[in-house]
């Protein structure tokens, strides 16, 4: 077993913990969400299930849509799955409500430039992109619909969906979906791990690692 694959597995499941920690630190700071996160408490809400459970359950229904427009799901979107629900009810237990405006914004701002450390981490890890991620790029893939259309209609129907469940929808939700992007731009670079290049013949020039995509789809 190589370092490298050790590197890959222990940033994937660091990354994963604190993504899911960092929602936990934004639900509690209630000052708005993501809109897949929205439509998470929207649903928790209004099922009496815990977020964790119903973040897992939402993640495993998107995986779903992903046979359809045929994508392969790695390690990575499986514990993707598993692992984010209860990494954020960790952050629901051990972070407090804060009162104050001012320290909702703090925590607020916290959690979300943890995720955009925590997408880094577990995209640049290079085993899976997480569910929802996949299902927004495989319908791109599939149909060729441009990506920027196919995530603001996906990203406009679960908000939706979710302010109409009761999610918090607010300065938070519209901070996120202006300052996660430029963000994750700095991490995904910072902490991807390059692939080992293969065995070449003598004399041939070694092919440069390409730079991911630093305009990710977020939200796992």
């Amino acid at each position: 077993m190589s370092w490298n694959f050790v590197r890959r597995v222990a940033q994937l499941l660091i990354g994963l913990f604190l993504y899911g920690f960092a929602i936990g630190m934004m639900l509690q700071a209630g000052v708005g969400l993501s809109p897949w996160d929205v439509l998470g408490q929207g649903t928790s809400l209004q099922t009496g299930i815990a977020f964790g459970w119903v973040t897992n359950l939402i993640g495993l229904a998107v995986l779903l849509l992903w046979i359809p427009i045929r994508q392969k799901p790695g390690v990575g979107t499986v514990l993707n799955v598993l692992l984010i629900g209860p990494s954020a009810e960790v952050g629901l237990a051990v972070v407090p409500a804060p009162a104050e405006l001012w320290a909702q914004i703090l925590l607020f701002a916290g959690g979300l430039v943890l995720l955009a450390a925590a997408t880094g981490l577990y995209i640049g890890a290079r085993m899976g992109p997480g569910p929802r991620d996949g299902l927004m790029t495989g319908i791109h893939a599939r149909f060729g619909w441009r990506l920027w259309a196919v995530r603001s209609g996906i990203e406009v129907a679960v908000l939706a969906t979710g302010w109409a469940l009761g999610g918090s929808v607010g300065l938070g939700t519209v901070a996120f979906a202006l300052l996660i992007g430029p963000l994750v731009s700095r991490t995904l670079p910072f902490f991807h791990i390059p692939e080992i290049p293969s065995a070449m013949p003598a004399g041939a020039a070694p092919a440069t690692d390409a730079e991911p995509d630093p305009r990710p789809v977020t939200g796992g």
